[in-house]
């Protein structure tokens, strides 16, 4: 299999839909205004980047990165990766290496000093494949959902 990876473009969002509700399948989904107008105030933020992998012309993964300034690290910035979602039959075949070498490219490009992200404590097996890309269990996460 092929893969491709680029950044999404608007004519994306059907298939990054599909995607996220594997990964969220209990979410309501958003109505069409709501997803137009989140997508267009995504694609005006500066240093975010939602990128999609491909192969035979289907997006079949996603991965959303925020470049984030900082003035710590000699003002460096760092990236926040969310929503990493590879499409069920397309797992353990390369998709997610793939999306995450080219957020790691990408932050790379942005001089970031590293990559973050967090995960669910349930979620062994992601944490195996985040792990075998070299990310580190090196802090502790905390969260409040607000609604």
């Amino acid at each position: 299999m092929t893969i491709t990876t680029r950044l999404a473009s608007e004519a994306d969002v059907p298939a990054l839909l599909a995607l996220f509700r594997e990964l969220h399948p209990d979410d309501p989904p958003p109505t069409a205004p709501a997803t137009t107008a989140a997508w267009r105030a995504i694609a005006a933020q500066s240093g975010r980047a939602i990128l999609v992998a491909e192969s035979g012309g289907a997006v079949i993964g996603t991965v959303d990165c925020a470049t984030l300034p900082n003035l710590t690290r000699g003002a460096r910035p760092f990236m926040l990766v969310e929503n990493v979602v590879v499409a069920a039959r397309h797992r353990r075949s390369g998709v997610g290496a793939a999306l995450m070498e080219a957020a790691f490219a990408a932050a790379r490009q942005a001089h970031c000093y590293k990559v973050q992200l967090l995960s669910r404590a349930s979620r062994e097996a992601a944490h195996a494949f985040y792990e075998s890309l070299g990310f580190r269990a090196t802090a502790q996460g905390y969260r409040v959902y607000l609604d």
